[in-house]
């Protein structure tokens, strides 16, 4: 549990830094784009790459897939729960597609492995890999056309359905990235390991630059402006209250074995996607409210996870 808290803490480490570097000028805005473009056509779909191809041989993934029915269901049920929270408590308009998002996926590597690993050990991790493929292609799927929808320009593709904007914007490398891994696993393609030592070097840069950015927009925002309203307020009540009680509903009419359905309500309960607000801020979507909510969430999860704890274990 100390293990857990830490790397909370590490993660809110490296958001300061961002920060404070920011307010010693060394971090610009236009440091904030070329990081993000960084993180989201190079770092992320390597980190991506290499989450599917190390954790899972082709045996494993093909036994683990019948799993995926909690996750889909999970995800899809609390995603149409978003919709209809949103016009029930008003959000705002051209946050729809962000609060959605935030509200659907959650956060299953940065902050769900580590926690997992210091809550059941190496025996959760094909458990976390398995909600975090269905969290991922729903992210970069749905996820992103619903930040991207966010805009005046991508609603008006919706109206009039021209639809080669938008899958432009939905095949991102990132999701690129996880497919080729999904692809490379099915076929058992062989990679040395010079090969994946050098995607690692760039993979690792995923954490560290997308928690930059966060600082970054941050302090463009200001402090005293990060202020709880009832949009991120609403966040917070789809990550920690209704999206892991959907995964416990599923899971007392699916039977799947007792630690895979503690591991997916612990994945369902994590705080908000590090990539939502540097996405928002490519589609030149609400960033301020993106990074706040991240920032509520992952503060908020240090008090919350020893309640979740007590569900699970």
């Amino acid at each position: 549990m100390l293990t857990a808290y830490l790397n909370i803490f590490l993660i809110f480490a490296l958001m300061f830094i961002g920060y404070f570097l920011t307010y010693k000028q060394w971090f610009t805005d236009q440091v904030g784009d070329t990081f993000s473009k960084l993180i989201l056509q190079i770092a992320l779909p390597c980190s991506m790459f290499l989450n599917i191809t190390e954790n899972f041989s082709r045996q494993e993934f093909l036994q683990l897939f019948t799993g995926m029915i909690i996750p889909i269901l999970s995800m899809m049920l609390t995603f149409s729960l978003s919709l209809i929270y949103a016009r029930l408590f008003k959000i705002t308009k051209s946050r729809y597609g962000t609060f959605s998002t935030m509200f659907t996926c959650s956060n299953t590597i940065f902050i769900g492995l580590p926690i997992n690993l210091a809550i059941f050990g190496g025996k959760a991790v094909p458990y976390v890999l398995l909600y975090y493929i269905v969290n991922t292609t729903i992210f970069w799927t749905l996820g992103v056309y619903m930040i991207a929808s966010d805009h005046p320009k991508i609603q008006q593709a919706k109206v009039s359905f021209h639809l080669l904007p938008i899958l432009k914007k939905v095949f991102t490398p990132a999701l690129l990235g996880f497919m080729i891994g999904l692809v490379w696993v099915l076929l058992q393609l062989p990679h040395s390991k010079s090969f994946d030592t050098f995607l690692g070097y760039l993979a690792n840069l995923t954490t560290p630059l997308s928690m930059f950015v966060i600082g970054i927009i941050v302090y463009a925002t200001g402090i005293k402006n990060l202020k709880m309203n009832k949009d991120i307020f609403g966040v917070l009540i789809g990550r920690f209250v209704l999206s892991p009680a959907i995964v416990w509903g599923l899971g007392q009419v699916i039977q799947v074995p007792q630690l895979m359905l503690s591991v997916f309500i612990i994945q369902a309960a994590m705080p908000v996607q590090n990539s939502v607000p540097i996405l928002a801020r490519s589609y030149d979507g609400d960033q301020e409210y993106a990074a706040s909510s991240l920032g509520y969430s992952v503060l908020i999860y240090l008090a919350y996870i020893p309640l979740l704890l007590k569900l699970v274990l």
